[in-house]
C-alpha cells in the first residue's frame, strides 16, 4: 500500500476511523505532531468536525546520523531513551546537550505555530492522536506520555502506516489503534509515499489557523 501523499492518507483514516467510531466519540478533539502529522490530521479534523491541537515531541538523533533515533523528549523534558542507546555513541554529556536543544526547538515551534492561540483542553475527551507514520515509535511514545498527564477519556492512535512488529506494543501504550498499513518489510515511513516531501512550518500555521477558526478558537 502506498499513499499518493500525507492529504490522502489522512483521508483514508479519517474513513477508517468514522467508519470504527462514527458519532460515538466524546467531544473529540485530533492532537497531531508536528509537522507531518498535522497534514495528515486535517482531513480527520473535518470528518470529525473536531479542532486540531498540537503536540510537542522531539526526536534524539544518534551522534552518527541524526536521523536515527536514539530517544524522544517531551513537551515538559522528560526523556525515553531507546534502552540499547549507550550502543549507538550516547553518552550523558551527548544526552544533556541534545535534550537542551531540542527543548529549545520545541518553544520554538509553540510559538511559530499557535502563535497566541490557546491551548485546547483534552481532560474527559476522546483524543485522535495523528502521525504521518511509525518508524521506532519513540516520539510517539513521548506524545502518549504527554497526553495521559492531561486525563483524557481515551487516546486513539491512528497512523497511516508502521511496522507490523510495532503493533501489538502500541495497541497495548492505547485505548485503540487505527493502522490502514502494518508491513512485515519496513525501512523507512517515506517509502510509503509517492510524494513524502518536507511539510514546512508555513504550511502547518495555515491548516492550524483554518481549523480554529471554524471553531472561533
Amino acid at each position: 500500500m502506498v499513499f499518493s501523499d500525507r492529504r490522502e492518507a489522512g483521508e483514508l483514516l479519517a474513513r477508517e476511523i468514522y467508519g470504527k467510531f462514527g458519532n460515538t466519540l466524546i467531544d473529540p478533539v485530533v492532537v497531531a505532531i508536528p509537522r507531518g502529522g498535522v497534514v495528515v490530521a486535517e482531513p480527520i479534523a473535518e470528518v470529525l468536525g473536531a479542532p486540531i491541537e498540537l503536540v510537542f515531541p522531539r526526536k534524539i538523533g544518534a551522534p552518527f546520523n541524526e536521523e536515527f533515533a536514539v530517544g524522544a523528549v517531551t513537551e515538559d523534558g522528560r526523556v525515553l531513551l531507546n534502552p540499547y542507546a549507550e550502543t549507538f555513541g550516547v553518552t550523558k554529556e551527548y544526552l544533556k546537550r541534545k535534550v537542551q536543544e531540542e527543548l529549545l526547538e520545541i518553544e520554538r515551534r509553540k510559538k511559530k505555530y499557535l502563535g497566541d492561540l490557546p491551548r485546547i483542553p483534552i481532560e474527559g475527551r476522546d483524543v485522535i492522536l495523528v502521525d504521518d507514520g511509525i518508524a521506532t515509535g519513540l516520539t510517539v511514545k513521548a506524545a502518549i506520555l504527554s497526553l495521559r498527564r492531561q486525563n483524557p477519556n481515551r487516546i486513539i492512535l491512528a497512523v497511516p502506516v508502521m511496522p507490523a512488529e510495532k503493533v501489538p506494543e502500541f495497541r497495548e501504550m492505547v485505548d485503540e489503534l487505527v493502522v490502514l498499513h502494518a508491513p512485515e518489510f519496513f525501512q523507512a515511513v517515506g517509502q510509503f509515499y509517492r510524494d513524502f516531501s518536507q511539510t514546512t512550518d508555513e504550511e502547518v500555521i495555515e491548516i492550524i489557523r483554518r481549523n480554529r477558526e471554524k471553531f472561533n478558537i
